[in-house]
């Protein structure tokens, strides 16, 4: 499809928003890098309004404006430093406007993910880390190595199954504290709390927390409250199915 230079420039901002939003950027990010698309692009009357779940744009004082819905949002770095590496390359003029939106569209759609298997063992690598590093004890880092991983498998399932997180964190956590339970009593582990710390770790919503931090620093006062509210439902989601564990067991 064809589009006109004005309109193109659009597309591509509210593309890149659009990655960045979903892959785990600050609005501070987002917003700097859809203005630099549009200031580059020669845009007169750039205006967006961006939020968690949507971005708005306008230009040229045009009397319709451009929408886009945000679903779903994931934490892949990797998709927000090569959106940004495009638009340092759209600004130094490497790269045409139509390339820059070739190239985003290759990012939305043809960026592979990780498999299951890795991500399970980054996790499991992940806990058995963190705990060592928090708690010192290195006895029983291989617990939480197991139980991080193959728990975090859970999660992943549970994502794919329901497509609410919230249920996935509830279950692998309460899956977390009961096998913790479980090796401490039949003598294979020492310490229950040490091992439960580092399996928790992968959950843990550490970038919506930075995130929700930044925006509130840098003034936004919507997507701010919101990301910190999302990272409060998945603590209180992991915290409670501990708090049950250990209640019960």
């Amino acid at each position: 499809m064809a589009y006109n230079p004005k309109q193109l420039a659009v597309n591509c901002s509210l593309l890149a928003g659009q990655l960045l939003i979903e892959n785990g950027a600050n609005m501070e990010r987002v917003n700097d890098t859809m203005y630099r698309i549009a200031e580059n692009a020669g845009l007169h009357a750039f205006q967006a309004f961006t939020t968690v779940t949507g971005i708005v744009v306008s230009a040229e004082h045009e009397s319709n404006a451009q929408t886009v819905d945000i679903r779903a949002r994931h934490n892949d770095l990797s998709k927000v430093a090569r959106v940004n590496e495009i638009s340092r390359l759209f600004a130094t003029k490497k790269i045409s406007l139509s390339e820059m939106y070739t190239q985003l569209k290759k990012v939305d759609k043809g960026t592979p993910q990780l498999s299951i298997t890795t991500q399970c063992l980054g996790a499991a690598v992940l806990s058995l880390t963190l705990m060592i590093v928090f708690t010192g004890d290195v006895k029983d880092s291989w617990a939480a190595f197991l139980i991080g991983g193959a728990c975090y498998w859970i999660y992943l399932y549970l994502l794919r199954k329901f497509k609410i997180k919230y249920i996935g964190e509830f279950v692998a956590s309460l899956l977390i504290g009961f096998l913790a339970v479980l090796t401490t009593k039949l003598g294979w582990t020492g310490n229950l709390n040490d091992i439960i710390i580092g399996s928790v770790m992968p959950l843990v919503p550490g970038v919506p927390l930075t995130n929700a931090a930044r925006d509130l620093v840098s003034g936004n006062l919507i997507s701010g409250p919101t990301r910190a509210l999302e990272a409060i439902i998945t603590a209180m989601a992991i915290g409670c199915a501990i708090v049950i564990v250990l209640r019960y067991a």
